[in-house]
């Protein structure tokens, strides 16, 4: 009998350490962990960056039924222009945009104002968190990430200097270890059957990705939205 106590204490002392909680910060089975930004004293919350080698994702007048997530790589293609990012992340503050020259034109994305959408999301700009695959925070069309800044809000696209999307159209970008490879451009698709604690990313990497999404819905598309205009960038500047 006092054999199987002893037992039963040290399983109930074992127990936390695969049981541990998963959260967007807290990832389980990591063999190392980094101080969140806010226990930096010198952290000021500002994150100035640039990208360059910019891809697109289908184009702006595919007939419905296409998929514009462009994890195969089978049709995106690189477009000239570049994107600038200048935001404070404790204040949810800053400026995105994005100048881009694709086959129609002179293309700019610009978020108007940062929204949150989800708690994950800390006020509309978060910083140093996993995002997609089983990471507890964004959809599972890609794996898995490690999200150095984000931003989540309303953005408007001018096409020509025209507008092309009205500011109620959702915006989104994230700076992330890459999860595209750096030759293809495909990603390894997040599968809830054969999950990796590490995620599909590549830590050698960085990518910027970026898009602006209609609030209606079309379910022949993937994404399943009626406009889902979806951009990253290969190379990452930090200023």
């Amino acid at each position: 009998m006092t054999g199987l106590i002893f037992l039963v204490i040290v399983f109930l002392s074992w127990q936390p350490a695969f049981a541990q909680e998963v959260t967007p910060r807290t990832q389980a089975g990591t063999d190392m962990s980094l101080y969140t930004p806010e226990q930096h004293p010198r952290y000021d919350g500002h994150f100035v960056l640039s990208a360059r080698r910019i891809y697109q994702v289908g184009q702006l007048n595919d007939p419905p039924g296409w998929d514009h997530m462009g994890n195969a790589a089978a049709n995106v293609q690189e477009v000239r222009g570049s994107v600038e990012i200048d935001v404070d992340e404790r204040k949810n503050t800053g400026v995105f945009v994005a100048r881009l020259t694709i086959p129609e034109g002179e293309l700019v994305l610009e978020m108007k104002r940062f929204h949150e959408f989800s708690p994950c999301q800390d006020g509309g700009i978060a910083a140093y968190l996993y995002e997609h695959g089983d990471a507890g925070c964004g959809d599972t069309n890609w794996p898995k990430t490690f999200v150095y800044v984000a931003g989540w809000g309303y953005g408007q696209a001018t096409l020509n200097k025209k507008v092309l999307y009205e500011d109620d159209h959702e915006m989104h970008f994230m700076l992330i270890q890459g999860v595209r490879d750096r030759h293809t451009l495909q990603v390894q698709p997040y599968s809830a059957d054969t999950p990796s604690l590490a995620g599909g990313a590549n830590p050698a990497t960085q990518q910027l990705d970026f898009y602006i999404r209609s609030p209606e819905a079309d379910q022949r598309n993937y994404p399943r939205r009626k406009i889902f205009a979806h951009f990253f960038g290969m190379e990452v500047t930090w200023k």
